[in-house]
């Protein structure tokens, strides 16, 4: 969601609601389908740029005035056609502009790797040919800049696509997912977007399936000029290559890492490969939450009685950058028996307002009793678990509105997940926590580190208003001590705008004694609804250097689990896990930034005194 400023002219503006049908409809491009003719060894591609309108939501629903690239002589899809061929094809792509008012420029449409992206120029009713050989594998894109847009104000990234040169021999079974937005201001204060992951939004996104024991691959690409930490429930995935839109570099095996979110900058792709271990739905989604939440999702602002933010039904609760996945189960599968669980009882109350937020919502640990209200602390308390030992958290719900608790980055079945009316399977979905009632999330932990839980309905609002927290579980026989493991969390007083930006808990962060002789660990998590931490441990004026050890939970392979310069950028969603071994005396600075939208940085520095 952008800030909403002076709305700049554009010359789409000049189609009136009575011209708009004559236009031709977007198509939605699930790229299953290459573009192009081949000729021996040859791919002849013959692209239009053109205006249509786009239906992002239902093929009946609202519709937006857009620019679009697509076959000549079809209809122009979103995103662009998908470009695929196996390396060494010469390809002959021809485009044309055919839009009266506005110069295109098309980029991308080129050999890889490349410096600097390739450019064609066209004129109004122009058209260009470019010849080249796409020599190196890899996943890259594709996209074209239209006129002179104010990008402070409007969002155009309706034009991009995937480009898809595949190995001799390689498997193409994958899925390409594309990242597309459309977005301008809708009055001084509200804003509208269509948020699409292949042309369409939640909860119109095709919906993807697989059996339980596959191997699933998908290529996400970056269409949009914004950056997104794209988030898988349940599961972890590998990251197999990622690319700038320009290259690509494929990793080696022992050079794979597992994550559960990835950062995704504007023009980058992924390819990433997950394991189909346990049944039901689960969600892949950008975990900013602007671009998931129906008050800034949809084209138009839903009505006031429907409570979508707060509704039972995933259809309306949700909206915008989201694919559902089924993993289908045999009908003899049973879940795997649960020994000794561990027990914790977690009540969500709501307490006194303090600080910018309207609300204070919060999670108590309590042993059965209910506990006061002023007994709310933000965060909620650290959950410590242990690795192997599934646990049993019990939720009650002391509020008046319903709540939902997603256990992001755990191992578990899919109808703990707390996606409410979508986590479970076929007619066992999970249900809102209502007012007075409980629900009990059933966690497998099959591997130690560090993890978040925080509310998955009315996102917006009951998470700036503070349910979340963090999850830390050890190894068997491991204690928590908190003199050597430090746990920050990040989130934000308040939706804004401007943020707020809070650090367990508190605008102020308090200083901090490290024991000398010591390694210390230090775990972030960042579940702000946006955007960027930037993190930097100093002495002084200088960075000094600690260890990586972990993300997301999932222990770094050799090659990134190094000593490094201290400096981290963390996304929403994300955690990282580092050691600092305090083997000098003095005085530190653990600095913590926030990027906003707008040029300004919120500082939350820590003084760490090591003696």
């Amino acid at each position: 969601m952008r800030p909403a400023l002076a709305v700049a002219f554009l010359a789409l503006a000049s189609y009136s609601p009575s011209e708009q049908p004559r236009l031709p409809i977007v198509a939605a491009n699930d790229n299953r389908v290459a573009a192009g003719v081949r000729r021996g060894d040859t791919l002849v591609l013959d692209l239009v740029v053109r205006r249509g309108r786009w239906f992002p939501e239902s093929d009946s629903g609202p519709s937006v005035v857009v620019e679009a690239l697509g076959e000549a002589g079809k209809a122009p899809q979103i995103p662009a056609p998908l470009i695929r061929v196996r390396a060494g094809t010469h390809i002959v792509a021809s485009v044309r502009n055919d839009l009266g008012d506005s110069t295109v420029v098309v980029k991308g449409l080129h050999n890889r790797p490349a410096a600097a992206w390739g450019e064609m120029r066209l004129q109004p009713g122009q058209r260009h040919t470019v010849r080249f050989t796409a020599n190196t594998p890899g996943t890259y894109t594709y996209y074209t800049t239209i006129g002179t847009v104010n990008h402070e104000t409007h969002e155009r990234e309706t034009t991009g696509g995937a480009f898809v040169v595949d190995a001799a021999g390689a498997r193409t079974d994958d899925r390409v997912l594309v990242l597309s937005i459309w977005g301008e201001p809708k009055d001084s204060v509200n804003y509208r977007n269509a948020l699409a992951i292949n042309g369409k939004t939640w909860p119109h996104t095709e919906r993807l399936f697989a059996s339980l024991g596959d191997s699933i691959r998908y290529r996400v690409v970056n269409a949009s000029a914004r950056v997104h930490p794209m988030h898988l429930h349940g599961m972890y995935f590998r990251v197999d290559s990622r690319g700038d839109g320009r290259g690509d570099t494929t990793f080696a095996p022992d050079r794979r890492r597992l994550a559960a979110t990835e950062d995704m900058l504007p023009a980058s792709t992924m390819t990433m490969v997950w394991h189909a271990d346990r049944p039901g739905n689960w969600l892949f989604h950008c975990h900013l939450a602007f671009h998931v939440i129906p008050e800034s999702g949809l084209l138009d602002a839903p009505p006031v009685e429907a409570k979508h933010p707060l509704s039972h039904d995933a259809n309306l609760h949700m909206v915008g950058l989201i694919m559902g996945i089924t993993v289908r189960a045999p009908n003899a599968w049973t879940d795997p028996p649960r020994v000794d669980p561990q027990r914790i009882r977690l009540v969500v109350q709501e307490g006194k307002q303090r600080g910018r937020s309207a609300r204070v919502m919060g999670f108590t640990m309590t042993d059965g009793a209910a506990p006061p209200a002023d007994s709310i602390r933000v965060p909620g308390p650290v959950l410590v678990m242990t690795r192997g030992r599934p646990t049993d958290v019990t939720v009650v719900n002391r509020m008046s509105e319903p709540t939902g608790v997603h256990w992001h980055g755990i191992e578990l079945e899919s109808y703990s997940d707390g996606v409410v009316g979508w986590s479970g399977m076929d007619s066992r979905l999970a249900p809102p926590i209502a007012p007075n009632d409980s629900f009990v999330a059933r966690l497998t932990l099959p591997r130690a580190g560090t993890f978040m839980y925080h509310t998955h309905l009315g996102d917006l609002l009951q998470l700036t208003s503070g349910l979340y927290g963090a999850i830390v579980v050890l190894e068997p026989g491991q204690r928590f001590d908190p003199l050597t493991d430090h746990v920050y969390v990040f989130g934000w007083d308040g939706p804004g705008p401007p943020p707020q930006a809070l650090v367990n808990g508190d605008s102020i962060v308090p200083p901090s004694e490290l024991a000398l002789g010591k390694k210390h660990r230090l775990r972030f998590v960042n579940i702000g609804p946006a955007p960027y931490l930037r993190i930097a441990l100093k002495r002084d004026t200088t960075t000094i250097r600690w260890r990586a050890v972990a993300k997301d939970g999932a222990d770094l392979p050799p090659h990134l689990a190094t000593e490094r310069r201290a400096f981290v950028m963390i996304n929403v969603g994300e955690t990282y896990d580092f050691e600092f071994d305090a083997l000098e005396p003095g005085e530190y600075t653990l600095q913590m930034d926030q990027l906003t939208l707008t040029p300004l940085v919120i500082h939350r520095p820590q003084k760490l005194i090591v003696r």
